[in-house]
């Protein structure tokens, strides 16, 4: 969930401020990686509603996009994608230096695999991910994970006021 904090500057432009106001943003990326457009629909909306900033692909190409492109903090991915497999993805993450995922206290990658297919204790004890949630899922489960994987990990923003 995102907080808000207030910082005043010395300087204003505004007489009746004592300093100039910025508002800080603190909120998470989260990678939505999913082709099932009605799941994705209501898990961005629900995470939206919690203020995290949310990225859609439906595909491991969009995603290695997303992932070269802008820092993020959770992946939420699919294991059976249109182009390839989640498992590829996680590889080819691996193998890029300029895609960084930080792993998480317990060395785990901040990621939660999303199935409709049972993942095998092997692929698990391979890729390490934060979660597997197998579908259905409860909606809960996942916005709990959300804000456990994201906890520490908010990124400051600012953005004038006033």
């Amino acid at each position: 969930m995102g907080s808000t904090a207030y910082i005043l500057f010395a300087e204003s432009d505004d007489p009746n401020l004592p300093g100039k106001v910025y508002e800080t943003m603190r909120q998470a990326h989260i990678l939505l990686v999913e082709d099932n457009e009605v799941l994705c629909e209501v898990l961005v909306r629900n995470l939206r509603a919690r203020g995290y900033t949310v990225s859609v692909v439906h595909d491991v190409a969009g995603a290695l996009a997303i992932l070269r492109a802008c820092h993020v903090d959770l992946i939420l991915l699919d294991i059976n994608l249109p182009d390839s497999t989640g498992w590829d993805l996680l590889r080819t993450i691996r193998s890029l230096p300029e895609i960084t995922l930080r792993p998480t206290d317990d060395d785990r990658l901040p990621v939660v695999v999303l199935s409709a297919v049972r993942v095998s204790n092997c692929r698990l004890e391979e890729f390490r991910p934060l979660a597997y949630l197998s579908k259905p899922f409860p909606l809960e489960a996942v916005l709990r994970l959300a804000a456990q994987a994201t906890a520490g990990r908010d990124v400051d923003r600012y953005r004038g006021i006033g």
